[in-house]
């Protein structure tokens, strides 16, 4: 098999990874009315965020690998049909608890999308790579910070049960021009899926680059997460603006997602350790103006386009060094990197929550920029041991 990633492919996959992942983030411009439609505190109600992160890393721990071994169109019909359900519960629920277990199945359900980008790098040549990688990433970050656009308004006009029931309607009709348009892609492991999973330690455990990549990413996902979690708490309490506000946020993370092509293409003609510095270089700075803006409207919207913006080129780099050993297995590289990734991000939530509640904004700050700074000391202290590589 050798097919060609036509351009219609190729945002085909973008769109639809952006689509999916948004699941992830509809709740946390939408955690404030939660927590006032149950009744609990806000650090309670950040487990919503908590599950669905959780359920995300643990679903691409167990169903990426399988792009390694089973075609795309089965994998997609099954995990379709329990996303779809996972919605419904979700809007359906009566208890916080419940919409918790439920989170945890949109998260598990929703880690569709890094299927595409080892798709994407794998139908590409060398030349291509980088650009393929980042119009999909371009799609997922676009998805991820205008879910949460959407969901503060639609939460803000009609509720935060109406936000899943549209996330229902969205996910039928995606899974059907999937069905339609969406190649077959056969891999060639033969093995068993228990020789699978276990061939992901053993990547993890031979590739230092892939080790390292991921607690980059790691370290960058729990600053960012930390920071999403809190602000809505942050814009209630120093700004009195809801969901709607919250969320419109994202709208200026755009910017830096627009950046992944750009990004890709740099990859080919820029030391990816350069680019690398200068992320770690923008994180920190960005988190020097959170830190900052605790009233103040502008100082957030110039750290959160600084933040996405260097968050983004990290990830287009690091994936674009992992992708380019292995190739038998990048669906299975990509597990190991994007389990760290979200396993970071689960932290960060967590921290971000203990921050905001024992000592605000001014915690939370000081959260992300410990962080931040520590991506520039791990690339710093373990670059030689890429340089083969990068």
């Amino acid at each position: 098999m050798k097919q060609t990633l036509s351009n219609p492919i190729l945002y085909l996959m973008s769109i639809s990874a952006g689509l999916v992942v948004a699941n992830l983030y509809y709740n946390q411009p939408l955690l404030h009315q939660i927590a006032t439609t149950f009744g609990v505190s806000d650090s309670a109600v950040s487990n919503v965020a908590l599950s669905t992160q959780i359920g995300y890393a643990l679903g691409l721990l167990f169903i990426i690998p399988l792009g390694d071994k089973v075609s795309n169109t089965k994998i997609l019909q099954i995990d379709f049909i329990l996303m779809i359900a996972s919605l419904i519960a979700a809007a359906l629920s009566d208890s916080l608890m419940l919409l918790i277990i439920s989170s945890f199945f949109i998260g598990f359900t929703s880690s569709l999308p890094q299927l595409f980008v080892p798709m994407a790098a794998a139908l590409s040549d060398e030349k291509g790579r980088g650009r393929a990688v980042g119009i999909v990433m371009s799609g997922l970050l676009i998805g991820i910070l205008g879910s949460r656009v959407l969901s503060g308004w639609v939460g803000d006009q009609f509720g935060w049960r109406t936000m899943y029931y549209a996330a229902v309607v969205i996910m039928v009709a995606l899974f059907i021009l999937l069905k339609f348009k969406l190649p077959t892609i056969t891999p060639s492991y033969k093995g068993t899926y228990g020789s699978l999973m276990k061939s992901l330690w053993h990547y993890f455990k031979t590739e230092p680059t892939l080790r390292i990549a991921t607690l980059r990413a790691a370290l960058a996902f729990a600053g960012l997460s930390a920071f999403w979690t809190t602000l809505v708490f942050l814009m209630e309490d120093n700004f009195g603006y809801g969901s709607g506000i919250t969320g419109a946020f994202g709208l200026f993370g755009v910017v830096g997602a627009l950046a992944a092509t750009v990004v890709g293409k740099m990859n080919n003609r820029v030391s990816s350790n350069k680019i690398l510095i200068y992320s770690a270089l923008l994180l920190i700075i960005s988190w020097v103006i959170f830190y900052f803006s605790a009233h103040s409207i502008i100082g957030l919207i110039a750290g959160v386009i600084l933040v996405d913006l260097g968050m983004q080129a990290l990830h287009i780099t690091n994936q674009n060094i992992i992708f380019s050993k292995n190739p038998e297995a990048r669906n299975r590289v990509n597990t190991i990197y994007m389990v760290g990734f979200f396993i970071g991000g689960a932290v960060g939530t967590v921290l971000g929550a203990e921050a905001w509640k024992n000592y605000g904004w001014t915690g939370v700050g000081a959260l992300g920029l410990i962080l931040s700074v520590l991506i520039l000391v791990v690339h710093l202290v373990f670059q030689k041991r890429e340089r083969k590589i990068i």
